[in-house]
């Protein structure tokens, strides 16, 4: 299969398509993102990579990051963590309220923001510098040492997240965050605020396409079982009320984020 040449078709074709999105507004900073920007990078196992367009720039990759601090808290703490988050589709939006009180503070999966707070909680308890911990064990997934959050996105969020706030205190309510609000929302903020080029995110993922192991130093991150279940997660959990679409459309596990970022994987080929 040429991947290159697919691409370059297939980038022509979109980047033609009438735009009828919108900026994700209700964090005042990505207001601010040029709607123009577009780009596209694979990298394969076999060790082929090729990007297009505005592939190297870096951007918010916001609820991707969730999928980071999933797969450190799964490594830490193994089967104990879905009794804390579940494993189903919500159906509901990202940021809703409404299953929280009948499911009694169990969030139906960590993508959601409440399930991806309670992540986050699950990480300030197990370390005692968890946002540095989590960096340490992103860059760790490839060989940019450079990967940071954003401390301009992140103070956005926080003055303007009333949502998380409300969820992260209802949780809490019902048992199920043991630390200090502030400091959860605090640590989930900064991860929401990583900032990534497409580049970056193909080489980020690829272990998740590879059993659980990086390309670049041969490193297990996970076993292949929970390699697997991240990536089932990911299939029927990664676009939130919009994943059976995705599914159905496109067929294999992703994660989307409000700022515009799409990633995919294909078991034992590739990421894009």
């Amino acid at each position: 299969m040429n991947h290159k040449e697919i691409i370059e078709k297939v980038f022509e074709k979109i980047n033609n398509i009438e735009q009828k999105g919108a900026l994700a507004a209700y964090i005042p900073e990505l207001a601010n993102v040029d709607v123009e920007k577009f780009g596209v990078h694979i990298s394969t196992i076999s060790g082929f990579n090729f990007g297009m367009g505005d592939y190297k720039e870096n951007f918010s990759i916001q609820s991707i990051a969730k999928v980071f601090s999933l797969c450190l808290a799964y490594k830490m703490l193994g089967g104990e963590l879905w009794n804390r988050v579940g494993v189903e589709p919500s159906g509901t939006a990202f940021n809703s309220l409404t299953q929280l009180e009948k499911d009694k503070g169990i969030p139906r999966n960590p993508f959601i923001n409440a399930g991806a707070l309670v992540i986050s909680d699950v990480l300030l308890s197990t370390w005692a510098t968890p946002k540095e911990e989590l960096l340490a064990f992103i860059r760790s997934l490839s060989n940019n040492q450079t990967l940071n959050y954003s401390a301009r996105i992140s103070a956005s969020e926080k003055s303007s997240g009333y949502r998380n706030v409300a969820l992260c205190n209802f949780v809490k309510s019902l048992g199920n965050i043991e630390n200090e609000p502030d400091n959860v929302l605090d640590f989930y903020f900064d991860l929401c605020s990583l900032e990534v080029s497409c580049q970056d995110l193909s080489q980020l993922f690829l272990f998740l396409a590879n059993e659980g192991k990086t390309i670049h130093d041969n490193k297990q991150i996970l076993t292949k079982s929970r390699s697997k279940r991240i990536n089932a997660l990911m299939q029927t959990c990664g676009f939130y009320d919009e994943s059976g679409e995705f599914a159905f459309r496109v067929g294999l596990p992703g994660k989307s984020g409000v700022g515009g970022g799409i990633v995919a994987i294909h078991p034992d080929k590739y990421c894009i």
